[in-house]
């Protein structure tokens, strides 16, 4: 393998407090919680993320899986034809926290576990479990579902992480053994498959591999992959008739709705999101990545229409993506439904590494602004404050009542389950949290950029040189940021500070003295001269209330309240139940409390009132029109992140402002 670095990937600590915990509860919860799911140990409830009894809810049997592709156990595979992923964001969760923290243990763990993927992947490099032990005849043969390219995409970035965090390449070798394997079967040359997998996120994983090693040949099969896509359109209903005639015994040949699969068109020719949320942002990642080493501009214009449709027209205010349960899906401009929507945690993930993958090659804060939205509030809310239980689905509106009783609802959880039948989730926010240091800085050739107040520290170089830069915060009624730069050499560093929206009447002071800084696509430019400066920036941290775009029809006449990083919303625990009863009517406030279970979290507390239900209602549906009866209330929002921790309760993210019910 070429091990030749196409650049030194930057060294991030991260010191902050907030993200700290999050780190300590992957380590200490996270990641040996989960191993004793996958091994089918402990006394876990495994829940369907929503009403569908073929969801398989009985065990994990990740490890088991292996075990019977490795010969070491008898057996039927169990569980979704994707559960190897499982096992591999696990590793690289692992590995995440050890490029954090030695552990001697963890490492011999890891160790062992790829002791078991060596023995179950075959000599040709061939490695998926559900097809090696029930259905070798398929292998390759049902890419609609198989998500064999899916996994293997998970196993590669998981061995990046373990080579990044420990030096080793041992599972390194098994990747390239199964893309070995994917390019003896796949191309344009007679003989082999012109296709791709259903499920985009191999080919993201290559342009990763690429960065790594600089080996060509991983970013051109990604290049092929995203290429083939679209191209022929009945490729995947071709292969189900294709099996038939060679007598291979399959499963039910189901309509192909190549929308979803976002496999209609070429995807330089998509514009828009449209299909499965996770895939296609996936998808979009790859076509930026791919896109802007390739020189293929085609395919960067391509990604960035999709993230501005995204983003101006089919986002939630959290950063949650995905407005329906029926194929985890986007549906069309401005239907952003609250209580019907999906925003899996997954989709958010991607949308943080596709803002991060389009920030490489671009410099724009706006870029930015989507990667801190997504992180402190459609990320974490999909996880309690446990680490142990978790969000597949992430609502801005909840009422048990409904999520019991109506069973279009039945995805809305108004509590996180410990598991799912399809735990995509729940491993991917434990590879996600340890790495969070990624997202503050972007190192380019010729700039740095500071993308999120994250408290942390940067060790890099540029053309040789060495150089650190340290951010510190203090969040309080107003902000304080302090930012150091250390050099090695006289050489200029051109920093830029993305200056978030939140923070009004920024002040910025560079060595001692006020500066007239250079604004440039939404940074905040400081040209560094000599080896040790100091940059202080002073805000306040605004309290807005967002407004949402006239088209978006369930949020016409409410607003939703957002304090710097932070989305807030109301819970039955602090306002009582009825929630859309309440309105906003005046004056919002912050107030700083230690909760036993939230722990140091800023309230919002506000004048608002409650509309009355009145006697008259009691043997009434519908009435001829009267003025609502309301009475003063005070109402608390807590962070959206941190609801449904303390009691089963209504939530609700928008409020009507003053009497926009009336």
């Amino acid at each position: 393998m070429n091990r030749q670095m196409l650049q030194q990937q930057p060294e991030v600590t991260v010191t902050d407090s907030f993200w700290r915990h999050y780190m300590q509860l992957v380590k200490e919860e996270m990641i040996p919680f989960q191993w004793d799911v996958l091994n089918d140990r402990g006394d876990i409830i495994i829940e369907s993320e929503r009403d569908d009894a073929t969801i398989p809810t009985e065990k994990s049997h990740v490890i088991e899986n292996f075990k019977i592709a490795a010969g070491l156990k008898e057996g039927n595979h169990y569980g979704w034809l994707f559960q190897d992923s499982d096992l591999y964001k696990w590793i690289e969760a692992a590995a995440n926290t050890l490029a954090i923290e030695k552990d001697q243990a963890l490492i011999t763990q890891i160790e062992e576990t790829i002791a078991l993927l060596e023995a179950a992947q075959e000599d040709d490099g061939y490695l998926s479990t559900y097809y090696q032990i029930d259905a070798p005849q398929l292998k390759f043969r049902r890419l609609f579902e198989s998500h064999e390219f899916y996994c293997i995409g998970h196993l590669i970035e998981a061995a990046i992480a373990y080579n990044e965090a420990t030096g080793s390449d041992r599972l390194l070798q098994v990747a390239d053994k199964a893309i070995a394997c994917i390019e003896a079967n796949f191309g344009k040359a007679e003989g082999k498959i012109d296709g791709t997998d259903g499920h985009q996120e191999i080919e993201l994983a290559l342009v990763r591999l690429y960065e790594l090693t600089g080996n060509q040949r991983y970013l051109d099969l990604s290049a092929y992959f995203l290429a083939v896509r679209g191209q022929n359109p009945h490729f995947f209903a071709d292969q189900l008739e294709e099996n038939d005639r060679l007598g291979l015994k399959q499963g039910s040949k189901p309509f192909i709705n190549t929308v979803y699969h976002q496999a209609d068109k070429p995807v330089s020719e998509q514009d828009t999101a449209r299909g499965h949320a996770v895939r296609l942002v996936y998808m979009a990642q790859a076509m930026a990545g791919t896109g802007h080493h390739k020189q293929d501009e085609k395919l960067v214009v391509a990604a960035k229409k999709i993230w501005s449709n995204i983003v101006q027209k089919r986002m939630y205010v959290t950063g949650g993506i995905g407005s329906t349960v029926r194929g985890e899906a986007f549906t069309y401009d401005y239907d952003l439904p609250n209580d019907l929507m999906y925003c899996e945690t997954c989709a958010a993930i991607g949308l943080l590494n596709f803002s991060n993958e389009l920030l490489k090659s671009e410099t724009d804060s706006k870029y930015a602004d989507i990667m801190e939205r997504v992180l402190y509030n459609s990320i974490i809310s999909g996880m309690a404050l446990d680490g142990k239980h978790f969000f597949y689905v992430n609502p801005l509106e909840v009422d048990p009542l409904a999520s019991a009783g109506n069973p279009d609802k039945s995805h809305v959880k108004a509590t996180r389950p410990s598991w799912f039948g399809c735990a995509c989730c729940p491993p991917n926010l434990a590879r996600t949290l340890p790495a969070v240091g990624r997202y503050a800085f972007t190192q380019k050739a010729d700039e740095v950029l500071l993308n999120l107040f994250i408290d942390s520290e940067l060790v890099a170089e540029q053309e040789g040189k060495a150089y650190t830069i340290r951010q510190n915060h203090t969040f309080s009624e107003t902000g304080k940021t302090l930012i150091t730069v250390e050099k090695t050499s006289s050489e200029l560093l051109r920093l830029g500070i993305r200056i978030p929206y939140w923070a009004e009447n920024p002040l910025i002071i560079v060595a001692g003295e006020a500066a007239v800084a250079e604004i440039s696509n939404g940074y905040t430019y400081v040209t560094v001269k000599s080896e040790s400066t100091e940059i202080e920036l002073t805000y306040t941290i605004a309290i807005s209330e967002l407004e949402a775009h006239p088209l978006v029809k369930a949020d016409k006449g409410k607003v939703a309240l957002q304090r710097g990083s932070f989305l807030y919303c109301m819970e039955e625990q602090d306002n009582g139940k009825h929630l859309h009863l309440l309105s906003l009517t005046g004056a919002i406030q912050p107030r700083f409390q230690s909760d036993q279970i939230l722990g140091d979290i800023v309230c919002l507390e506000a004048e608002g009132e409650l509309q009355v239900l009145e006697d008259e209602w009691q043997d009434k549906l519908y009435r001829v029109r009267q003025e609502p009866q309301s009475v003063p209330k005070k109402l608390t929002f807590i962070p959206y992140y941190s609801w449904g921790n303390r009691s089963l309760g209504e939530m609700q993210v928008w409020i009507d402002k003053e009497a926009a019910h009336v």
